[in-house]
């Protein structure tokens, strides 16, 4: 699969999102990455920033928060076109979770791992 396919993939599942909830989206970039850092070759997404619920009257002026996409391992895990579709999916889902306060302890609990 190209970039240009998977990125496509990535703006497909962020199109899915609920109007109301990405509405509330505020200060956050997406972007697709090739690979994550060595250290953890099979991380397939990441969030980076200051959740929404852990901002307050300090929060202005900074840089975007960034939820990365990981094309690489996401592509090494897959076997099918189907199952990148759906891993991308929760991919996002899963980081913009974070993105809105969630840790991975509530994402595993509501089975967005």
């Amino acid at each position: 699969m190209t970039r240009e396919e998977f990125e496509v993939l990535v703006a497909d599942a962020l199109d899915r999102i609920p109007p109301q909830l990405a509405a509330m989206m505020d200060n956050v970039a997406i972007f697709v990455e090739d690979e994550p850092d060595p250290a953890d070759p099979e991380l397939l997404g990441l969030y980076e920033g200051t959740p929404l619920t852990e901002r307050g009257e300090w929060y202005a002026g900074v840089l975007p928060d960034r939820i990365l996409v990981y094309r690489g391992p996401t592509l090494r895990l897959c076997e099918t076109h189907e199952q990148v579709v759906e891993e991308v999916r929760t991919t996002v889902i899963h980081e913009v979770a974070h993105h809105f306060g969630f840790d991975d302890h509530e994402l595993d609990e509501l089975g967005w791992s």
